[in-house]
């Protein structure tokens, strides 16, 4: 703690989300964790929070993400109090965060899987509430944080009551405008507040630029800033984003890494200065992967990716080709020629859309008896004339397949091409 203008306790905090430990992202969560880590220990941080998603799935106890994401864990651990939020239940199975709980480092790791208030006090330990908040602060608290992990209908019901409310649109926001007489409490004590949770804000934006619409519960800003604590401190969205109000600030702290293409945005982590009533955070860059799209209408240009990797650019980032091609265009693809040009790059992925072909139908022509008839609809159907059609069919009905192969075979030696050959046979009486 570091005392602030005024004389009010300042709370540093290391705030990383979203690290998605697994096989396929070990290389770059633990690049990026490791990279922040240190900056969080040279920043000094007086305590470290993980907003969700701290893995992509569950991890089994032989993989090397386990071991690594521990090894960070305890790394962080032996510089300052740790809290680990429960995140979505299909990256963070429930219970499965409660094995970091025994690394035994200098400062103890919480563990945050229910609704609860969790004190830290001077010693850099923490007091967890035992039900949703704290009645009374424990002796000593230099700092409270109220949790609102990722939430199933049982939490909500044991909190919020009947089935009946959790319908309510309005639950979550009466679930944390609850907790505001103990933050402002808190506040006039001359303790900094903080709120963690995972979840969606109402008309965020994900890392691609679209509006996030949530699975999981859903937050207004509103609704959080009525919780009534200094700094909210988000985990869900891979994109870094923040709302302010007086001085109180909401923000998401991004993924740690970039671990999609179409992720244009810095990644990192924030370090946050909590003070009583006044909140601010630095956004801080981790050495996340470079990723690279190429996007044509139509074939590859291999003209063009020879251009782009000539100039350097696409040395050791991750590149991305994509094209459309019409069906019959689809054999001008040369994925072994792309593959060559683009020797130099980490590694590359090759994304095309075929658009196939489609025969025009006349609605209800099967349903039409004899042929005739079907051939005049579908000759509507497509604007096409349909008397040449029917009077090519009756003189094929007319005729002997052998006399129709003369003419066709006269027609040709002609010289003419067989679709005016065809033409010329049906139209030459038998």
């Amino acid at each position: 703690m570091r005392p602030a203008i005024g004389g009010e306790a300042v709370l540093r905090c290391a705030h990383f989300s979203d690290l998605h430990y697994n096989e396929a992202h070990l290389e770059e969560s633990d690049r990026c964790f490791g990279h922040a880590i240190d900056a969080a220990i040279a920043g000094g941080v007086d305590v470290a929070v993980v907003s969700g998603d701290a893995s992509e799935h569950a991890l089994k106890s032989h993989e090397p993400a386990l071991f690594a994401l521990a090894s960070q864990l305890r790394r962080l651990a032996d510089h300052c109090p740790v809290l680990l939020l429960q995140g979505t239940f299909t990256h963070d199975p429930p219970g499965a965060l409660r094995l970091f709980q025994l690394l035994g480092g200098r400062f103890p790791i919480h563990v945050a899987e229910r609704l609860q208030q969790v004190a830290l006090d001077a010693d850099g330990r923490w007091h967890a509430s035992e039900g949703w908040q704290h009645t009374r602060l424990p002796g000593g608290t230099r700092a409270l944080f109220t949790c609102v992990p990722t939430l199933n209908r049982a939490m909500l019901a044991a909190h919020c009551g009947s089935a009946a409310e959790l319908g309510s649109a309005g639950y979550i926001a009466d679930l944390l405008s609850g907790y505001a007489p103990g933050n402002m409490a808190a506040r006039a004590a001359g303790i900094p507040t903080l709120a963690v949770s995972h979840g969606t804000v109402a008309g965020s934006y994900t890392e691609h630029g679209a509006v996030m619409a949530g699975l999981d519960h859903e937050f207004t800003t509103g609704a959080l800033f009525s919780a009534g604590a200094d700094a909210f401190l988000l985990g869900h969205i891979h994109l870094h984003q923040r709302w302010q109000r007086e001085g109180q600030l909401i923000a998401y702290a991004g993924s740690i890494g970039r671990f999609h293409f179409g992720e244009p945005e810095d990644k990192g982590f924030l370090l946050w200065q909590v003070a009583p009533g006044l909140a601010s955070a630095e956004m801080r860059s981790t050495p996340a992967r470079r990723t690279v799209d190429l996007v044509f209408d139509g074939p590859p240009a291999l003209a063009q990716l020879r251009e782009a990797a000539a100039d350097g650019k696409l040395h050791g980032a991750h590149v991305r080709v994509r094209w459309h091609v019409a069906e019959e265009e689809s054999r001008q693809v040369d994925r072994r020629a792309i593959a060559v040009l683009l020797d130099g790059a980490a590694s590359i992925k090759l994304e095309g859309r075929v658009i196939p072909i489609l025969a025009a139908r006349a609605p209800g022509i099967a349903r039409l008896a004899g042929l005739a008839p079907q051939i005049a609809a579908w000759a509507e159907s497509v604007e096409a004339a349909p008397a040449p059609l029917l009077a090519c069919l009756e003189d094929l009905r007319a005729s002997s397949p052998e006399s129709v192969a003369e003419r066709l075979l006269a027609a040709c030696t002609s010289g003419a091409d067989a679709a005016e050959a065809l033409q010329d046979a049906c139209a030459t009486p038998s």
